[in-house]
């Protein structure tokens, strides 16, 4: 049991397994930075909470100049309201301090989670403040948010939070279930639409061949997930671009605490490359789709991320820094990428 274990890799492949899939995994997961030079990626869903400073540092090497960290359900029920709190708040502040330590811009989505929605008691309580945390710089969306299981509690919270994204005037992060999937979506969809919500402000997540064609044509944003084993596999990826173009699809990684990869985005877009996709159609979902959706909050200026970052990790937050014993600070003035 324990030697299987320790056979898989740290970042699987997202590849479905066929013979001719399995010798493009190999060679990408070698050489996708060759593939990748000189490109800009935007993740517009990764959880970078669940991840450690390697990642980010593979992010910034791989090209990774923004990401949106959406809230979300950390594997385990919140006990209490002081909890969501503490979580809201690192999103807006420690987290998004991090993450400039490695010449990333960190943005994120605050909402109540479709999971924690069903223990109604507290979800009252997080619902009265949301809008504290809504309005706060760096803030991009109110997300992710939507259905799991598709209960009646949770269509209520989801209501609910589409109404403070429309006073706010924010996009939307909807995350679709993943058990019968296409009715949660049209559901989604539809009740968006029904409280008066602009498609293009609604950013549809974690979509597949049975939902994207309906989500297009709706007018709304599909976001993909590239994510091993479960969610949406890359050669999958390259064969919907080809078939619905780039307009209004954007994939993301969601890496988290599961079994994950942060650099889904960047070699995905090795693998469009590889497999003859455009390098129009290849900055559009890797990059300007997530730009010109959550843009419209107001919230993101590209020269933030597109000019030269400065990095310097002798910086601290709240008295604490990234740096730890006798590390020396990194002070980078004038390199995107940090060696």
């Amino acid at each position: 049991m324990c030697n299987k274990h320790s056979e898989i890799q740290q970042n699987p492949s997202h590849f479905e397994g066929s013979a001719e899939e399995k010798v493009t995994a190999q060679h990408v997961q070698a050489n996708f930075m060759d593939y990748i030079k000189d490109m800009k990626f935007f993740d517009p869903h990764i959880h970078m909470t669940s991840r450690t400073t390697d990642d980010y540092q593979a992010l910034a090497d791989a090209g990774v100049v923004a990401i949106i960290e959406p809230a979300f359900w950390l594997g385990q029920p919140r006990t209490g309201l002081a909890t969501f709190k503490d979580y809201f708040s690192s999103l807006v502040g420690w987290e998004r301090f991090r993450s400039s330590q490695f010449g990333i811009k960190h943005y994120c989505t605050i909402g109540l989670n479709s999971r924690e929605a069903n223990n109604e008691p507290l979800a009252e309580q997080v619902m009265e403040i949301l809008p504290l945390y809504l309005y706060k710089e760096g803030v991009v969306g109110v997300g992710e948010i939507g259905f799991d299981d598709q209960t009646p509690a949770e269509e209520k919270y989801y209501r609910w939070q589409l109404d403070l994204a429309k006073e706010a005037n924010l996009p939307v992060q909807v995350h679709t279930p993943h058990r019968d999937k296409r009715k949660g979506t049209e559901r989604s969809m539809a009740i968006a639409l029904e409280h008066g919500i602009a498609p293009n402000m609604v950013i549809i997540d974690h979509n597949n061949e049975e939902t994207v064609k309906s989500v297009l044509d709706q007018g709304f944003y599909a976001a993909f997930t590239i994510y091993p084993f479960t969610k949406m596999g890359n050669e999958r990826m390259v064969e919907i671009v080809k078939q619905y173009g780039s307009e209004r699809i954007m994939i993301n990684s969601a890496a988290d605490w599961g079994i994950s990869d942060p650099l889904a985005v960047a070699k995905t877009a090795a693998l469009m490359k590889m497999k003859g996709i455009s390098a129009h159609d290849i900055k559009m979902v890797t990059y300007q789709n997530a730009i010109d959706a959550f843009a419209q909050s107001g919230q993101i200026n590209v020269e933030d991320f597109e000019n030269n970052t400065v990095i310097d990790q002798s910086k601290t937050f709240n008295g604490n820094t990234i740096l730890r014993g006798g590390q020396q600070p990194r002070i980078d003035k004038n390199a995107i990428v940090i060696r």
